[in-house]
């Protein structure tokens, strides 16, 4: 059994409609996928008409954009009710934070003599619920002003780079209780992947999971193998699920296709579990896996 548990479409910053993300995932093998585009739930629907089309079983989350102790920190947030009002405000304030970054961006590139507008970023990212610097960087490769995203980045949009700005995060425990109190489960994903070892540290997550988190994400390009097997011990020694996944973004992102890390069954199954509790608990009417 084939399992990836972090992808994302167009609804955020992936290359593939919500539908051709599933298609995707069914004609690379996988048994499961889950959708997590940033910060919101607006992909789902699509998803799941795809989902019942070819067969494939499909998990709906999202990644949410937080921040721990001045650190960014991106939480999987596994099968919440997206109605639940404090899930919809904290969601809505975030985006804000996304898209209002965008004209300063833009405002910074056009000071180094790069001629790009809003127009330009609207026109590579049609139906996103959440604009950012993918985005604009997608807008520069168009403009002919970088190769691809990975220069976009490295040279413009990155921390300490020229065209930066920072942004709006949630601060990752609130995220985590209002995700509780929606009815979904909590993952970090990639948690050695931005910000190098040990960042969190083993006290640290242990902390989350004395705060209800989940699971952490192991296996993922940003984590060499001693990292992965680092990872896997905390995890071991805290109780948590462990979990693999590509965090695939069509032709956004590089070395990411699908199925390149999975999850494995044994732990994906308890995370189903923890995710049912926690439907329980909540009250909530939660989004059931879509299992055609």
């Amino acid at each position: 059994m084939r399992i990836d548990l972090h992808t994302h479409s167009r609804a955020s910053d992936g290359t593939d409609t919500p539908s051709e993300l599933v298609r995707a995932a069914a004609e690379a093998g996988l048994d499961v996928v889950a959708i997590t585009d940033h910060d919101t739930a607006t992909g789902w629907a699509e998803a799941e008409e795809a989902a019942w089309e070819t067969g494939i079983e499909l998990v709906r989350g999202m990644e949410v954009s937080t921040r721990h102790q001045g650190v960014g920190v991106h939480l999987l947030a596994y099968l919440p009710d997206p109605t639940h009002p404090g899930l919809e405000q904290a969601l809505a304030k975030i985006l804000a934070g996304r898209n209002s970054r965008v004209p300063a961006m833009l405002e910074r590139l056009r000071t180094h003599g790069i001629a790009i507008e809003t127009k330009d970023v609207r026109r590579v990212s049609p139906g996103t619920a959440a604009t950012g610097r993918p985005h604009v960087a997608d807008a520069l490769v168009e403009l002919g002003a970088v190769a691809d995203r990975t220069e976009a980045f490295r040279t413009w949009l990155n921390p300490g780079r020229p065209a930066y700005v920072d942004r709006y995060a949630a601060s990752l425990l609130d995220v985590m209780e209002v995700v509780a109190e929606a009815g979904g489960v909590t993952v970090v994903a990639h948690p050695w992947g931005r910000h190098g070892p040990d960042q969190p540290d083993e006290a640290e997550i242990a902390v989350l999971a004395a705060a209800g988190l989940a699971g952490i994400e192991v296996d993922h390009q940003d984590h060499d193998p001693d990292d992965r097997a680092r990872l896997r011990a905390i995890a071991r020694n805290l109780g948590l699920v462990v979990t693999g996944s590509s965090d695939y973004h069509g032709l956004g992102k590089r070395d990411h296709d699908l199925g390149c890390n999975t999850t494995d069954p044994d732990d994906y199954a308890r995370l189903m579990e923890l995710a049912a509790a926690a439907a329980e608990r909540s009250g909530r009417a939660t989004p059931e896996v879509v299992t055609p």
